[in-house]
């Protein structure tokens, strides 16, 4: 019987602080031990976009600018391994855009708490709301520096 065995997908949202290095490095181990593939995903909003207010930033953002950003902070982690991870850069709301790629992932992982909010919360508010509506079971990787 010829069966399309899939590849484990391994999500991870990375937005540049130390506790999504951190779930970034156990994303790769475990797709390493389970066959797995990495899909990092970085997500950008433009504050102030939504709401009553106008736009408080330049709505320009150049996304291949980021893209390039993004991989070269996925190779500053990872070194070598950078490679073997598929990127994704998607606008959006981080909670809902890391939830969507959830669907169809063996797991989705984040970090405990990411660039913004309150530094002493045990869990950040994307990290909280991906473990409540994700597809996939969830994994949330504290910071060493936590």
């Amino acid at each position: 019987m010829d069966r399309e065995v899939a590849v484990p997908r391994v999500v991870v949202g990375v937005d540049g602080s130390s506790s999504s290095y951190g779930a970034l490095r156990w994303a790769v181990r475990y797709a390493g031990l389970v066959g797995g593939t990495v899909e990092a995903v970085s997500v950008w909003e433009l504050p102030g976009l939504y709401g009553w207010s106008g736009p408080a930033v330049d709505m320009d953002v150049d996304q291949e600018e980021a893209r390039d950003r993004m991989r070269q902070e996925l190779t500053e982690v990872l070194g070598e391994e950078a490679r073997s991870v598929t990127t994704r850069l998607v606008h959006g709301n981080a909670a809902d855009v890391l939830v969507r790629a959830s669907a169809g992932a063996e797991v989705l992982v984040v970090g405990s708490r990411g660039r913004g909010g309150f530094a002493r919360a045990l869990l950040g508010s994307v990290s909280m709301q991906v473990t409540q509506h994700a597809d996939c079971p969830v994994v949330v990787v504290r910071s060493q520096d936590t």
